[in-house]
């Protein structure tokens, strides 16, 4: 029997109740053993770190979750260290195997997902919904609805609810 080839899985991830959510739910029901797991961060455009000039065109190179850890890489990217997404991907190392990763692009985050999607040859990707509202949609745009119109791959968007998050 031939073995199974190994999948990349997209994790957009802004840090927000409704993106944890969805890391959440591609751990239970969508990463096996040995996949790829890459946590997909886009800074808005206007964001000034210090890997930003280098790095704007292309995102950042990938992260290992080892460097994610470090205050060095929170710092040059301006991305707050979050213990609970450090948890679950030590997790998922450690029980299925699972290599994390961590990739920061700059712009505007509907078509950085569709590029990130191409760029970094996933299989799937999974978004979270924040549920806006139709006047905050129509105003803002709807992220994950975009997403699943434009990109090459399967699209998951988890839907959170007041009772699933926490702040």
């Amino acid at each position: 029997m031939a073995k199974a080839s190994l999948r990349t899985v997209g994790i957009a991830m802004d840090f927000s109740p409704t993106s944890k959510l969805a890391l959440k739910w591609a751990v239970d029901n969508l990463v096996d053993k040995h996949d790829r797991i890459i946590l997909i961060n886009v800074q808005p455009p206007q964001a000034d770190h210090t890997r930003k000039d280098l790095f704007q065109d292309t995102g950042s190179p990938l992260v290992p979750l080892e460097e994610f850890r470090e205050m060095n890489f929170t710092k040059q990217y301006g991305i707050a260290r979050d213990p609970e997404v450090i948890d679950i991907l030590d997790t998922l190392s450690r029980t299925k195997g699972v290599k994390g990763m961590f990739k920061v692009y700059w712009g505007d985050p509907r078509e950085k997902l569709c590029s990130a999607v191409e760029d970094l040859h996933l299989n799937s990707l999974v978004i979270g919904s924040r549920g806006l509202g139709p006047i905050k949609r129509v105003l803002m745009g709807s992220v994950s609805k975009y997403v699943v119109t434009n990109a090459s791959c399967p699209v998951t968007v988890v839907k959170g609810n007041q009772s699933s998050i926490k702040p």
